[in-house]
């Protein structure tokens, strides 16, 4: 009885700090896409310009969390999002000035995307890890990915909102500025992996043992590979959806009205998946919503295209939008433990990122070659139903290990 009453109270100011993080941290990024029609129109650039753009953006947001993670594991998380904020609020500044496609790259591409980077739900979820007790964890990563869903959900009207009365430019330096409140709720979140209340029962490695161990772990491998096809299809939706609902002839405010529906049913969607994976198998809830995903889009394609079907895909696909994220992070926590979990968290979101890359570069590029969105939109699903077959034999169990051996 003593030993179950001395686990952890659920750490509520931190989550909550956390959740406003991510609330700020994801919801601009999540409104690139109202972002492209009047910045080509302005500028005359296009779309694979505005596509290219972002992705870069993906691609940096992927390749910054791994070293961004393995900073705050070692240094601590405050630091890490105070940089966040910095590099966010830089690149939002460089790409509302923006005057050639360089300065885009460099602005709304990589410096934005190394600020979401060190503020993503990679760090964030980590610094839960070690504060919540392990049969916690699910939920806690439930809470955290929705608060970024609610963040989507916020931003969207206000975004819009921003951009039709002050302009896209305008609008930009305004998101910039709200990026400086998050070293301020970020402060509840200091401390690095050795710090926390689950520090005590890490297993201690160095870096290069740790990557070792993940890379030659055969359920690592295919979680990292399947998480690639997650990045593609969500970058491809956020980036590309409103353009493809002018493309369809559907009013541009269901544009708004879609992306705001996904941010708030991403919100129940995450949160179910929190309590789905606690009481679940994470690896079979993985395989559910890969096919689900390639089954809503299908249908999405396939019948009538209005503004009804429009709002049926937007809460459908809000559903299952980052409920994969929970499970996903439970799962390399299940495995390795907290001491790395920042960097290794970080590394299945770089493929995460790679696949957003390419989603949101190919949604471009594809487009101007062929005039259609289609070709990227079944790819998609094909990619869907291969990331519910490389899920399928994925355990969720933490891998044998002996007893540390004394460094050389």
């Amino acid at each position: 009885m003593t030993t179950d009453t001395a686990k952890t109270p659920f750490p509520w100011l931190i989550i909550a700090a956390g959740c406003i993080v991510a609330a700020l941290t994801f919801g601009p990024r999540s409104t690139m896409g109202f972002f492209q029609l009047p910045m080509l129109a302005d500028t005359g650039w296009d779309r694979t310009t505005f596509g290219l753009a972002i992705a870069l953006q993906n691609l940096c947001w992927g390749l910054g969390q791994p070293i961004f993670g393995a900073i705050a594991d070692r240094y601590g998380t405050w630091r890490v999002l105070a940089l966040s904020a910095l590099l966010y609020a830089g690149g939002l500044y460089m790409m509302a000035v923006a005057d050639a496609p360089t300065m885009l790259y460099l602005g709304g591409g990589v410096m934005v995307g190394l600020g979401v980077a060190a503020g993503s739900f990679g760090i964030i979820l980590a610094a839960f890890a070690r504060n919540v007790a392990p049969e916690d964890r699910s939920f806690a990563f439930g809470l955290g990915t929705a608060a970024g869903s609610a963040g989507m959900f916020l931003f969207a009207p206000i975004t819009q909102g921003l951009i039709s009365s002050v302009g896209w430019s305008d609008a930009l330096v305004y998101l910039a500025i709200a990026m400086f409140v998050v070293p301020v709720f970020a402060a509840a979140l200091r401390g690095n992996a050795q710090s926390g209340t689950q520090s005590t029962s890490q297993y201690e490695q160095t870096v290069r043992e740790a990557l070792r161990e993940a890379f030659t772990h055969h359920s690592f491998v295919l979680l990292t590979a399947g998480f690639f096809v997650c990045g593609f299809q969500v970058a491809f939706i956020a980036a590309h959806f409103p353009a493809y609902i002018g493309d369809i002839g559907v009013s541009a405010n269901y544009a708004v009205l879609g992306i705001a529906l996904i941010g708030f049913f991403n919100i129940i969607g995450s949160l179910a998946a929190g309590v789905i994976g606690q009481r679940h198998s994470k690896p079979m809830f993985l395989v559910g919503l890969y096919i689900g995903r390639s089954i809503a889009v299908t249908l999405f394609l396939l019948l009538p295209q209005n503004g009804t079907s429009v709002i049926i895909f937007s809460v459908v696909i809000g559903l299952l939008w980052l409920s994969t994220v929970p499970p996903t992070n439970a799962l390399v926590a299940i495995m390795f433990g907290t001491r790395h979990l920042g960097m290794l968290g970080g590394i299945v979101f770089l493929s995460h990122q790679v696949g957003s890359f390419l989603g949101v570069w190919l949604g471009g590029y594809l487009y101007d070659q062929f005039g259609s969105y289609d070709p990227v939109w079944w790819l998609g699903v094909a990619l869907g139903l291969f990331a519910a077959v490389v899920h399928w034999p994925i355990r969720e169990e933490a891998v044998p290990r002996g007893l540390p051996t004394p460094a050389q």
